[in-house]
This record gives C-alpha cells, structure tokens and sequence, in this order.
C-alpha cells in the first residue's frame, strides 16, 4: 500500500529524518514508537502528503501510495489525491465547532465533490459502527473526548481511503476510551479492509498491531 525509500528532512541544519525507508502492506494496522523528537510525526506528515521531504531529487527519495508516486504532483492535484485516497485522525479531533457530528464527518465529502445523498448511508453505517449513532446531530461541545475522537475516526474513513494515518490518537483519552478505540481499530480494518498507521505513545496499542516500527534519530531502528 506504501512504498517509500530514502526519506530526509531539514528544518535548517537540523536533520530530523535521516534516509527512512518504509513498507506498509494493504490491511496492516502498524504502530509507529520511539521516544519524543524522534521523527514520527514529521515522517507521517510526509507520507501523509502533508509535508514534502527535503530534496527529493538530491537523494533519489520516492513514496507510492498502491503504486501511484505523488511527490512530482501539483497543489490541487495533490489536494485531491489527497482527499480521495487518505484519511487522518490526530491528537486533538480538530473538529469545527460550529458544525454537528454528522457535518463534520461529511466534510471530506463535500471537499471531494461527491452528493450528500451517496455518502449520507456509509456516514449513518458509521456511527453505528463506531457506537455514536445517537450523537448525530450534536455538536463537539456537546461531545465527550471519546465520542469526539469517534467521530474524528468516523471523518476519516467517509471518503473511503485507502489509508489512514493516525497521530497519537489516544493521547488525550483515558485509558478506557482508549482501549475502546484501539479495538475500534482492529474492528474497522477487518470490517472495511481498512490500512491504518499509527504514531503512538501508547504501549499496549503499539505492542496489539500487526507490526511495530521502532523511530530513534530519524531512523527506523526495528
């Protein structure tokens, strides 16, 4: 699902990806560890799309998503392979205040051109599935912290993606939400055959994936 060799990233003369070379199979739920500072977020980020690695060109650096290589695209090209092929969860939700549960979650949609009506049944499945069916139509303020994170899953996967990238996805739940959310996980790639990775603090989540890629100074150590 991910191929991506030689990744190197610069913020002035601070070397903070040194050469990462990363794999990722179709239907793997893979943790990404490693203590703070150590690259993984920053390297997310990149395979994510959401940042471009340092001299792609002087380092012979490439990242496939199922065999499409995006580091040569345009903006909105980007934008929207983007949209159509990858989800995120971070930390904090980042859901927009002002809009419902049920809105938010269909933003990705809206974005990527595609009618409310052929969405709005996988967004009803959706909740169901991620046990926030009731909160449809309530807003974040409204929500607890798991149920936010819920529906920031829920966003994540409208679109259909063929990956999601996940931030430290529990870093702000207790530790019952967050084991909720973990099997959450597991349920929803058996479910949607879905590819998950996932930067995370949490022990007990990195040590349940199917594989988990050790992060030390900027480079995959194991």
């Amino acid at each position: 699902m991910i191929r991506a060799k030689n990744i190197h990233k610069f913020y002035g003369t601070l070397e903070v990806l040194k050469g990462v070379d990363i794999t990722i199979k179709a239907g793997e739920v893979v943790s990404i560890v490693g203590e703070s500072g150590a690259g993984k977020s920053t390297l997310l980020q990149i395979l994510g799309t959401l940042d471009n690695p340092s001299d792609p060109d002087k380092y012979g650096t490439d990242i496939a998503l199922d065999g499409n290589s995006f580091l040569k695209m345009k903006d909105r090209e980007l934008s929207k392979f983007r949209n159509k092929n990858i989800g995120f969860v971070f930390q904090n939700h980042q859901l927009l205040p002002e809009f419902t549960a049920l809105e938010n979650v269909l933003l990705p949609s809206r974005i990527g051109g595609i009618s409310e009506k052929e969405v709005l049944e996988k967004a009803h499945s959706l909740f169901e599935d991620l046990n926030i069916a009731s909160r449809l139509h309530h807003k974040p303020s409204q929500l607890s912290g798991g149920e936010s994170q819920r529906v920031a899953v829920a966003r994540a996967l409208i679109n259909s993606p063929k990956i999601i990238y996940a931030d430290e996805p529990t870093g702000n739940l207790d530790s019952k939400n967050a084991d909720a959310l973990h099997q959450l996980f597991f349920d929803l790639r058996d479910k949607y055959h879905q590819t998950f990775v996932i930067v995370t603090h949490n022990s007990v989540l990195a040590e349940s994936t199917d594989r988990k890629l050790v992060m030390k100074d900027g480079q995959i150590v194991l």
